[in-house]
C-alpha cells in the first residue's frame, strides 16, 4: 500500500507523503521492525526465523518480496537470526557497520551483498534517509537510528543501558518512536535472575528500565509526536501494563497513543504523516 497520496490538483500543492511502520517481534526471543514509506520498505533487525518473519509479514498483507534492505542494528542473536537466509532468499543488500559485519558473519552467513555504514553519518535507501547513532549496549558497535522521509521522522532506541546526551539529541522532534521499556526496576531486583545478570541489565551497557524509558520520553517528546511503542519488554521482569502505567506518566495529556510491541505476534501498522 502506497504512502504517496496524488493530488489532481498537483500544480498548486505537492503529493501528501507518510511512513508506515509496525514491530513484527519485540522482546528478548527475537526482534524486527519494517518500515516503509510506499516506495522503500525495509526490515528495521531480523531476529525471528526467516520464515517467522515472512509468515508475519503476510499476515499484515504485506510482502518480502517487495522489501529493499535490511537495517541492523548490532550483531545480538535476538536481531540477526534470520537476516542471513532473507537476504539470501530475497536478495537484499544488508547495511550494518563494520564491527557489527565482522561479530555477526558467523551468524549470518553469507548475505547476498553488504553495505557498511558508521555511527554519526547518514545514508539512504532509496527514498529513506537513515542516521544511526551510537547506543550503550553489551555489544560492538550498537546503534539506534532515525529514519526520514521529507519532513517525516521515526526513532529506534532499544537496547540501551543509558540515554545519553546523543540518545536525547537524536530523538528530538520525532513523529514516532520505538523505544525500550525492558524491565520493571523493582521487578527485576526481586527476581530469579542470577546476581551477575541483574547487574547487566540494569548497567549502563544493559537496558532501558520503565522508568528510564519514561524519563527519556518526557525529556524529548515534542508537539508533532504521535505515536510511541514501547519494546523489548522482558518476559520475566516486565508485564505490557506496567510498562504502560509506568511510561505514560510522561505522556498524560493523551494526544500521542501507547502502545507495546509483543513477542509472539505483531503490532499493527502505525502511520505518520
Amino acid at each position: 500500500m502506497s504512502c504517496v497520496v496524488a493530488n489532481h490538483d498537483s500544480d498548486l500543492k505537492p503529493p501528501r507523503v507518510c511512513m508506515r511502520f509496525c514491530v513484527l517481534a519485540g522482546g528478548s526471543k527475537g526482534n524486527a521492525a519494517y518500515i516503509s514509506d510506499g516506495t522503500t520498505s525495509i526490515l528495521m533487525d531480523a531476529g525471528l526465523s526467516g520464515v517467522e518473519i515472512q509468515r508475519r509479514l503476510q499476515f499484515l498483507g504485506l510482502h518480502p518480496q517487495d522489501l529493499d534492505a535490511i537495517v541492523v542494528s548490532h550483531e545480538h542473536a535476538d536481531h540477526i537470526h534470520g537476516v542471513g537466509v532473507l537476504s539470501r532468499r530475497w536478495n537484499l543488500p544488508v547495511y550494518l557497520n563494520e564491527k557489527t559485519r565482522l561479530a555477526g558473519e558467523s551468524q549470518m552467513g553469507r548475505l547476498h551483498e553488504t553495505r557498511d555504514f558508521e555511527c554519526g553519518l547518514d545514508f539512504t535507501v532509496n527514498t529513506l534517509r537513515i542516521h544511526p547513532f551510537s547506543l550503550s549496549h553489551d555489544a560492538e558497535d550498537t546503534a539506534g537510528f532515525t529514519v526520514h522521509r521529507d519532513h517525516l521522522k521515526l526513532g529506534i532506541a532499544t537496547d540501551l543501558g543509558i540515554a545519553t546526551s546523543m540518545v536525547k539529541l537524536h530523538l528530538r522532534s520525532c513523529d514516532a518512536m520505538i523505544l525500550e521499556a525492558n524491565h520493571d526496576s523493582g521487578m527485576l531486583e526481586t527476581g530469579p535472575y542470577p546476581w551477575y545478570l541483574k547487574q547487566r541489565i540494569s548497567g549502563r551497557c544493559g537496558h532501558l528500565s520503565n522508568e528510564e524509558s519514561r524519563d527519556l520520553l518526557a525529556e524529548v517528546r515534542c508537539a508533532n509526536l504521535r505515536h510511541v511503542v514501547l519494546s523489548h519488554l522482558s518476559e520475566q521482569n516486565n508485564r505490557p501494563e506496567t510498562a504502560v502505567r509506568a511510561v505514560s506518566d510522561a505522556l498524560s495529556d493523551g494526544k500521542v497513543s501507547l502502545s507495546v510491541a509483543h513477542q509472539q505476534f505483531s503490532t499493527p501498522i502505525l502511520t505518520i504523516e
